[in-house]
């Protein structure tokens, strides 16, 4: 259970969260929802601990199993593999190691001693479930769309997708009383959001879960706390069924204002006809004064109206015909090569889209691409002119320690007036500019990796998910941006709407290799791929 009284959450000096209380009892699914920059990750963290609160108490009772939305780069398992880092959640993995060490000493010295000591280890191992853990961790894995090779790999080598569902997966497995998940349908595709949503479902624990996968709120909730302006307000129901009730509130809220309006300003007009006449007038007058302060203290502001966001993407710097061309490329961790002997080539302006299966390796080409892995075998040749932007699932330049201003004059030395423009139009205006950007929002922390890209001025965007953590009005609105621009992209994204709005010329499928032209029939497979 999770119990919250008056908790005040405060980022970068300023408050997000101000006074919140509510219960989230066994049984109950809750949706937290706002805005992009509206505390609700940061308000996460607070309940889960893993940050102070400013004021106020979260208590939790029963274990807890806790999603963020960066992935962990180590494991916690006894060695550096998915599969023992999932069976860490119960403990069973160092139970596993320390069953075998007590099975060898058994085949060393098989005194009644280290029998004993087996005998009572087994059977506590066999009580704990672990015998059929593995068997559970793969069933949870398959569910959630990671291929049975990568649950044997090291969480080293996995991407930022993957190692978000091994994750989940120890979350899932290790059987907590209260889930906090932020964001859990990121890079997961139809299937697995299918699976997942259909365990949420049938979860008897207590659930609270930030997402903008319209889908999971309306299946698997039954209350909405909806976050804005430092409030949290509780709404009964689907996440439809909380649009319905707050778009109520609103027109409310609307009217009231209006009227509390009309009626200080009647009672002004009045007070000001009085002035300068009798003194009993000008008493009466003054009297009216406090009660037109007492009513502007007390009045409903109008509801804050969704924001709509207006991006312009610079037109992009000439670069030859062919901007880049890839041949026999290859890339393996160990184990069979994820990519192997791919070859294509990219034309000036052309739309690329990347699709495969969760583990194709679109992830890695991207990463290969941008330099940030090396092929094993294989080149990759830029055209005459070119100038590359990347943009990284996982926010990896994004650092702790600078603001978010500084980030921008990393990227370019354009005057600050320029930057702090470029940040405003993507919403990252006022304060947020001197807020230390590992503090940001995901949805935040998107908009300022995107800012980055126009700021560079680039003519060829690798995109990996670019439209992950953003909220509808922004997501639509960096797809209108990149859907008008000139500029060459090769694009992975499982965002139907997003690749719609694009209209790629070409799509790329892995592990295939094999490049075909662009249909609308493809988009049924976008979220699948």
């Amino acid at each position: 259970m999770l119990q919250v009284r008056d908790l005040s959450v405060e980022v970068g000096g300023r408050l997000v969260v101000e006074s919140a209380s509510f219960t989230v009892h066994p049984g109950d699914k809750a949706g937290l929802v706002g805005r992009n920059g509206a505390g609700k990750t940061s308000m996460l963290k607070v309940l889960a601990g893993e940050a102070p609160p400013f004021s106020g108490t979260a208590l939790r009772r029963g274990g807890l199993g806790y999603l963020s939305q960066d992935p962990r780069s180590r494991g916690q398992g006894v060695d550096a593999t998915a599969l023992s880092h999932i069976l860490s959640g119960r403990g069973l993995d160092e139970e596993q190691r320390r069953l075998e060490k007590l099975r060898l000493a058994v085949d060393e010295d098989p005194s009644d001693r280290n029998v004993g000591r087996f005998s009572r280890a087994e059977d506590a191992f066999r009580e704990a479930g672990g015998y059929a853990a593995e068997s559970d961790v793969r069933r949870i894995v398959s569910g959630l769309g990671l291929p049975p090779d990568r649950v044997d790999a090291p969480i080293g080598v996995l991407s930022g997708g993957e190692r978000r569902r091994v994750e989940l997966a120890r979350i899932l497995f290790a059987g907590s009383d209260l889930l906090l998940l932020d964001e859990p349908t990121n890079h997961l595709d139809t299937d697995a959001k299918s699976w997942l949503m259909g365990f949420l479902r049938s979860y008897r624990g207590a659930l609270l879960v930030i997402s903008h996968d319209l889908d999971l709120l309306d299946e698997a909730i039954t209350r909405v706390l909806h976050l804005d302006e430092g409030e949290v307000v509780e709404y009964k129901g689907t996440y439809s069924q909380y649009r319905a009730a707050r778009k109520k509130d609103e027109e409310r809220l609307a009217k009231l204002a209006e009227r509390q309006k009309a009626e200080m300003a009647r009672l002004s007009t009045l007070a000001d006809s009085m002035r300068g006449q009798t003194e009993k007038r000008a008493r009466t007058a003054k009297s009216i004064d406090k009660r037109v302060e007492r009513l502007a203290a007390d009045a409903v502001t109008g509801p804050r109206k969704e924001r709509r966001y207006a991006m312009r993407l610079p037109q992009p710097p000439h670069s030859g015909r062919t901007v880049l061309d890839v041949e026999g490329l290859r890339k393996g961790y160990g184990g069979p090569p994820v990519i192997d002997d791919l070859s294509f080539s990219v034309g000036r302006g052309e739309r690329l889209l990347v699709m495969g299966l969760n583990g194709a390796g679109k992830t890695s080409l991207l990463r290969i691409l941008a330099g940030v892995t090396e092929a094993d075998a294989g080149a990759v040749t830029f055209g005459v002119g070119v100038s590359l932007g990347y943009y990284a699932q996982e926010h990896e330049g994004i650092r702790a320690g600078l603001d978010v201003l500084g980030h921008m004059r990393e990227m370019v030395p354009a005057p600050e007036q320029e930057l702090r423009s470029l940040l405003g139009m993507m919403g990252l205006s006022g304060e947020i500019a001197f807020q230390d950007a590992s503090t940001l929002s995901g949805g935040e922390k998107t908009k300022l990796a995107l800012a980055q890209l126009v700021a560079g001025r680039h003519n060829l965007l690798l995109l990996d998910e670019p439209t992950n953590n953003l909220d509808p009005p922004s997501r639509d609105a960096v797809a209108e941006a990149l859907g008008s621009w000139g500029g060459t992209m090769v694009i992975v994204s499982h965002d139907t709407g997003f690749v719609e709005a694009l209209a790629p010329e070409r799509v790329l499928l892995l592990p295939e290799g094999q490049l075909d032209y662009w249909s609308d029939d493809l988009l049924d497979l976008v979220s699948l791929a």
